[in-house]
């Protein structure tokens, strides 16, 4: 195996790729020009707002991943904002209120079933910003936070519709030739004791379509 084979998404090429990075171009300028807008402050804007460029990563890069889908971008980085202040008003801005925050931001995103991967940047930043950024209270997670992602996922959405990607993320149906059930993959997925970055609507999918091809083949 090549040097980062094991790294590679599947299914990923440098197509999609390179749209992904016109569709972050457009998401990132358009969200940071807007938001600095409504600021009236463009460099503070673009500071706060510096987590939503991981959330664009997913968006763009990855529709299909739950992570990255209207709901989890919007309310995660509300929840983990949120967290973030909260640590702040109850441990100051040290070394102790950022892990507060993360961890909280994780526990909250997971109950709410927003889990975002940046929210955990969301989360850091009203710790480390400073009394100054943190005296804006919770208001700060939904301007810049959740305006920032409202917008990136709006951006997401209409370019997705050019670019021909599933946005919001629709599982394809599974081939009817699949030869294993909903439960098998459940039970597969405990046994292994992982968490995946694809639904369990796609993995089945996926499988499915995979079985079908072995069939073919075996045919000859």
């Amino acid at each position: 195996m090549r040097w980062g084979e094991q790294f590679r998404l599947a299914g990923a090429n440098w197509r999609d790729r390179l749209i992904a990075a016109l569709g972050a171009f457009f998401g990132i300028a358009l969200t940071g020009f807007i938001c600095s807008y409504v600021a009236g402050d463009a460099q503070s804007a673009i500071l706060l707002a510096a987590p939503i460029g991981a959330s664009a990563v997913l968006v763009f890069a990855i529709p299909s991943s739950p992570l990255a889908q209207p709901m989890a971008v919007i309310l995660g980085n509300i929840v983990s904002a949120s967290c973030g202040i909260l640590s702040v008003r109850l441990f100051g801005h040290g070394a102790l209120a950022a892990g507060v925050a993360v961890s909280l931001a994780i526990v909250g995103m997971t109950a709410l079933r927003c889990l975002h991967a940046p929210g955990g940047g969301s989360a850091l930043v009203p710790v480390v910003a400073g009394p100054e950024v943190a005296a804006h209270g919770f208001a700060l997670a939904l301007v810049p936070f959740g305006l920032n992602a409202l917008l990136l996922v709006m951006i997401g959405f209409l370019f997705h519709r050019l670019s021909g990607h599933s946005y919001p993320h629709r599982a394809a149906p599974a081939p009817a030739a699949a030869a294993m059930t909903a439960a098998d993959i459940d039970a597969a997925l405990v046994e292994m004791g992982e968490s995946f970055d694809v639904s369990r609507e796609d993995l089945e999918a996926l499988l499915a379509s995979a079985e079908r091809h072995a069939q073919a083949r075996r045919r000859g």
